[in-house]
């Protein structure tokens, strides 16, 4: 069981954040009609990375960046009721998703002292490109986001360069 002395450090910075908060008032709607779909590494910055304030998109994250039914449930939602006409699925250079097999990841998982989660599929790929096309394909076949533009892009962790794939 947790306690809140072990988030400490990041309630801290919380509230240190907090006096000197100033994104009050922003708009629930992306500015920018953009959605990201990108990974959860936490070397990506998509704010950043796209020359983008707080409030200019949605960001949507996960292992590999992979489109599922829990991201194209959430980009319904954003492109009708928050104002995303355009969504970017971003995978980046030295994924863990991309690097290798399921297996490798269920047996990783496992060697940490994890339990056996071969029944969950973690979306590995060992073409990242083709992946991202398919991906990309996947939202804009989805019946219930015509009119959605949506482009895939790998980013490179060593350069910070955004290479389009489709």
């Amino acid at each position: 069981m947790s306690t809140p002395d072990d988030f400490a450090d990041v309630l801290e910075a919380n509230a240190a954040y907090a006096k000197s908060f100033v994104f009050n008032g922003l708009e629930a709607r992306a500015a920018k009609g953009l959605g990201v779909l990108t990974c959860m590494d936490s070397r990506l910055d998509p704010l950043n990375m796209l020359g983008l304030a707080p409030g200019d998109a949605k960001i949507l994250r996960n292992a590999g960046a992979r489109v599922t039914e829990d991201v194209l449930r959430t980009v319904v939602l954003a492109h009708y009721l928050l104002s995303v006409d355009r969504l970017m699925v971003v995978g980046h250079t030295s994924c863990r998703m991309a690097s290798g097999p399921e297996s490798a990841v269920h047996d990783a998982i496992r060697e940490a002292g994890g339990p056996d989660t071969r029944s969950l599929s973690f979306l590995t790929t060992d073409d990242q490109k083709a992946s991202i096309a398919e991906d990309v394909q996947r939202v804009r076949s989805y019946p219930y986001l015509a009119g959605l533009q949506v482009g895939g892009f790998l980013y490179n962790l060593h350069t910070g360069v955004l290479e389009p794939v489709c």
